[in-house]
């Protein structure tokens, strides 16, 4: 096992994984909680001819070139996007489909254009679709490193402004902050982190690590801070977790299986998350559908009572699930359990019948929003 972790090649992959989930995690939270999760998809799709015009101006397949280009490119969509959303009528998410198919498009004609040239030069470049993580150097973990570095220190230094533009746009305008200036800061540090994920990644599946993790983080908190705090840290998990799979298993590319392991972590807090998972709030749904059947069945017996001027009267099970129209039994047992009614024999009828005790003859009036008799 050591001599798997001192493995080169792996070290690379997981450290770049690791710098690809902090980043992404970090700033895809501004992403979703604008409401502009499709963001990441089309800035990612708009990196593609960026690559090609990268290659094309370095003349080799050279990772800064290649990245500086996709940047420029994912960076113009955004600032596209936000021209298009502004000056027309149209939506931000038509805005974000234009964008997106044009500039894909684009690099699909351009990476078709450059492969049909030949030349070693242009090999390997379309794994970038895709991510191709063994190809990675420690040289391309610094560049990465250097642009998590700058995007996460942008953060911190704006984390004020930041946060209130992303919560209440109206609130920051009306106080003076260059809202614009921020979105545009924002949407530009998201098409950083995009750069950051297109060798490990690829640009169809890089959309997976803007919205998953911040989905995943916001199950489980309410507050910006932990949310991104958490956002990251699954980040980190499943691209660590993916590299690590896919290194010990043959025939896995790391970035599908990276996705793979944070929707499964999408998956658990979608469902355990306490609050906000699917299984409490399913029990907690069924125990809220208790306690109703439980008031109805209480009042069913208050106004029995009322009826028939008696607060002890007796009526019958059978008379109580034909009127709710199903069987009461299990309530009618919770609410003897809480001492609001208690089961009692009515000569000569054998069947069971039920009665309020004094506690539920005063719960039920207060369901009922009826003033207390009396005495």
């Amino acid at each position: 096992m050591l001599a798997f972790l001192q493995d080169y090649t792996i070290q690379t992959v997981a450290m770049g994984a690791a710098l690809l989930g902090t980043i992404s995690g970090v700033l895809g939270c501004f992403a979703v909680l604008r409401r502009q999760s499709l963001l990441g998809d089309t800035l990612s799709h708009a990196a593609l001819p960026g690559i090609c015009l990268g290659f094309l101006w370095a003349g080799a397949r050279e990772l800064e070139a290649l990245l500086a280009g996709a940047f420029l490119t994912g960076a113009a969509a955004a600032l596209l996007v936000l021209l298009i959303a502004a000056r027309s009528r149209l939506k931000t998410d038509a805005a974000l489909g234009i964008a997106l198919s044009v500039f894909f498009a684009i690099g699909v004609v351009l990476l078709t254009r450059i492969q049909a040239g030949g030349g070693g030069g242009q090999a390997g470049l379309s794994t970038f679709l895709f991510g191709q993580a063994a190809a990675m150097l420690r040289a391309d973990l610094w560049v990465m490193a250097a642009v998590t570095a700058v995007a996460i220190l942008i953060v911190v230094l704006l984390w004020k402004e930041v946060k209130l533009v992303t919560f209440d746009p109206g609130f920051a305008t009306a106080a003076g902050l260059p809202v614009v200036a921020l979105e545009i800061a924002l949407t530009v540090m998201i098409a950083l982190a995009i750069v950051v994920g297109l060798q490990l990644v690829g640009v169809v599946l890089m959309t997976a690590m803007i919205v998953a993790p911040p989905v995943a983080a916001r199950q489980w908190t309410r507050r910006l801070e932990t949310m991104v705090l958490l956002s990251a840290g699954f980040g980190v998990a499943a691209g660590v977790t993916g590299a690590m799979i896919s290194a010990t298993a043959r025939g896995l590319s790391t970035g599908p299986v990276i996705v793979l392991a944070i929707s499964a972590i999408v998956l658990v807090s979608l469902l355990i998350a306490p609050g906000r998972g699917l299984i409490w709030t399913g029990l907690a749904a069924l125990a809220e559908r208790r306690r109703l059947r439980g008031r109805q069945v209480l009042l069913t017996l208050y106004r029995l009572a009322e009826e028939h001027r008696d607060p002890a009267y007796p009526a019958e099970k059978g008379t109580l699930d034909a009127y709710h129209r199903a069987a009461t039994g299990p309530a009618l047992a919770r609410l003897e359990a809480e001492g609001l009614v208690r089961s009692v024999s009515h000569h000569p009828e054998p069947t069971p019948h039920w009665e309020l005790t004094p506690e539920g003859h005063a719960r039920a009036e207060d369901l009922a929003g009826r003033p207390e008799r009396a005495k």
